[in-house]
């Protein structure tokens, strides 16, 4: 009997075979449309006013959606030489697509869909959401499986960390522009894009209130524009790419190798799911820590108060300072919370003290190689970034206090003067939340924020200024030159020079486009103070957030500058001017050696 069957189904693959090649293309093809169509209509259904007749369209283009991808699946098995193989592969999607057709056949036996009181208690249009988030899942799966043919593009992998973030602000662009996103229905495309880039970049500053200005919607938009842009995008794309079943290319994975500093270039799967699930990890632990913290302060329901929580919880360990809040946490009943500005400082300190140095220090493998071999340590730019950190969050705070002390602490016991001094340090270097009015604080605070927005976070973390190792590689390379020493030294460890003139470049380009946009803003922005304007322009730079209110009010050139540099920023001065750099194309070769008189 065995051998019957696979002879029948050795007779279809021979009578298929010629077939096969067309019809697969075929699908491909269609499936493109069919994703186009699927994401047109999720955009205009939540996007725009529902009229019974766009409802109708809406509800025919996700059944004859779901019809597609049956019938591509049954195709597809019937046209695979191997269909048991390819079901165990491709069972997950087979689970799900079961699973929507007893969902959608549901009703025809009973009277009523599957988990509609629990979903009628949370959300409206239950079904909708249901299909949208397969068909998204069913994205990324193809996604992921055409993720090798990026190669095609032959793109540098520069010039793709740029592309990624540069369609991600495009995309948060369009959507909060459309009419639902918005309390009043419009938005200018220049605000839109100011807002979009400040959470793409995770910066925090804002031209409209996030509050008041921005329905549900719109919020949830910023949220994913932070989700995304604070993990990184090219962490997704790569993500896509080393996890699809072709396997990622070798490429791809050195750019993300090189981004978050891996050693071997086989740690980069390990460290992208450590990424995700650290993050995801972190942000769940903050949503519930956050929503039983809020006291007294009042929210209209449960629902409510869960989405602020988690909102805030994704904007803090991203770094990123936007809250549901017109006045930030500065806000009335919420200022003098300090279980909640406990769990930010601990959110945003995780989320911008780099991935690669809490992997180092928490993973489980590295902890029992500690135990194991107890003469292994942590790495140096673990050690280096944790000292640093730590050094500059009780500096920044000793400093902020004592500058404040007889005017923000009138009456506060030693922990509320603690938690306020510190939560300022560590907000300051990054995340770009505020407990007081930045516009009241004294000059030399301001002056000293300006010093901390500009070392900024851990290097491959969401945080943004030119990072705390490259700050120390630069101090120590002074030290060492002053004194005369030939190398600089981290804990009888040689730096090498290549990391040294990376530092220095790294300074040298964010000094400089810090003070060409200084320069243009103050030429578009004649009216306002100079301090204001490279305060704001060290915040944009930095990624952190901080203004002293004057964003709102920059003309459309100063809101453009503005947005030039929370871009830059974001993706790295000299990581920018490698992209847009000529390959030199030979350096084995050596001109005679001259003086030059320095200094």
């Amino acid at each position: 009997m065995p051998s019957r069957i696979f002879k029948f189904r050795e007779n279809i693959n021979l009578r298929i075979f010629s077939s096969k090649a067309f019809v697969i293309k075929l699908f491909r093809v269609l499936s493109f449309f069919v994703f186009v169509a699927v994401i047109a209509s999720g955009v205009y259904f939540y996007g725009f006013p529902k009229t019974p007749q766009s409802l109708l369209i809406d509800q025919r283009i996700i059944g004859y959606s779901l019809t597609f991808f049956v019938f591509r699946y049954l195709i597809y098995i019937f046209y695979d030489f191997h269909p048991v193989d390819f079901l165990r592969k491709n069972r997950m999607e087979g689970i799900v697509l079961l699973f929507f057709i007893i969902y959608v056949s549901f009703p025809k036996f009973f009277n009523s869909l599957i988990f509609e009181p629990i979903f009628n208690d949370i959300v409206e249009s239950h079904s909708h959401i249901l299909f949208q988030v397969y068909f998204i899942s069913i994205f990324i799966v193809e996604l992921g499986k055409s993720g090798p043919k990026l190669t095609a593009l032959n793109l540098r992998p520069t010039s793709l960390l740029i592309l990624s973030f540069m369609v991600l602000i495009g995309a948060g662009t369009g959507l909060l522009m459309l009419p639902e996103m918005t309390t009043t229905g419009h938005i200018s495309f220049l605000d839109s894009l100011f807002t979009s880039t400040s959470a793409s970049c995770v910066t925090g500053l804002i031209v409209v209130d996030t509050a008041t200005f921005f329905t549900l919607k719109g919020k949830l938009i910023i949220m994913l524009l932070i989700q995304l842009g604070g993990i990184n995008i090219i962490s997704f794309a790569t993500f896509f790419v080393t996890f699809s079943k072709s396997h990622g290319n070798i490429k791809y994975q050195s750019l993300i190798k090189d981004f978050l500093s891996a050693d071997r270039l086989s740690d980069t799967k390990h460290l992208l799911r450590s990424i995700v699930l650290f993050s995801l990890l972190s942000e769940a632990i903050g949503t519930v820590l956050i929503y039983f913290s809020w006291g007294n302060f009042h929210f209209s329901s449960w629902h409510e108060q869960m989405f602020d929580s988690l909102f805030h919880a994704i904007s803090a360990f991203n770094n990123a300072g936007f809250s549901t809040f017109s006045n930030n946490l500065f806000e009335s009943g919420i200022r003098n919370l300090y279980a909640i500005q406990i769990v930010v400082i601990l959110l945003i300190f995780f989320g911008g003290f780099g991935f690669m140095a809490m992997e180092d220090i928490f993973s489980w493998s590295r902890i029992k190689e500690r135990r194991k071999m107890p003469w292994k340590r942590l790495n140096i730019s673990t050690k280096v970034t944790l000292y640093m950190s730590l050094s500059l969050i009780t500096l920044g705070a000793i400093i902020f206090y004592l500058l404040e002390k007889n005017t923000l602490f009138a009456g506060e016991n030693p922990f509320q003067i603690a938690v306020t001094s510190i939560f300022q340090s560590v907000t300051t270097r990054t995340a770009g939340f505020n407990t007081v009015d930045i516009s009241t604080l004294k000059t030399p605070v301001l002056i000293m924020f300006i010093f901390l927005m500009f070392v900024g976070a851990g290097s491959g973390s969401t945080g943004g200024g030119i990072k705390v190792t490259t700050f120390a590689v630069i101090v120590k390379s002074a030290l060492a030159t002053i004194k005369g020493e030939k190398h600089v030294v981290f804990y009888k460890r040689t730096v090498p020079f290549s990391a040294i003139d990376r530092a220095y470049s790294i300074a040298l380009f964010s000094i400089t486009i810090i003070f060409v946009s200084a320069f243009l803003l103050s030429i578009t922005e004649p009216n306002v103070g100079f301090l204001k304007l490279l305060f704001e322009e060290f915040s944009a730079f930095g990624t952190v957030g901080l203004s002293t209110g004057i964003t709102p009010l920059l003309s459309s050139a100063g809101k453009t500058i503005i947005i030039t540099s929370m871009f830059v920023g974001r993706i790295g001065s000299l990581t920018l001017a490698m992209a847009l750099s000529t390959r030199v194309l030979s350096t084995n070769f050596k001109y005679a050696e001259s003086s030059i008189i320095v200094g």
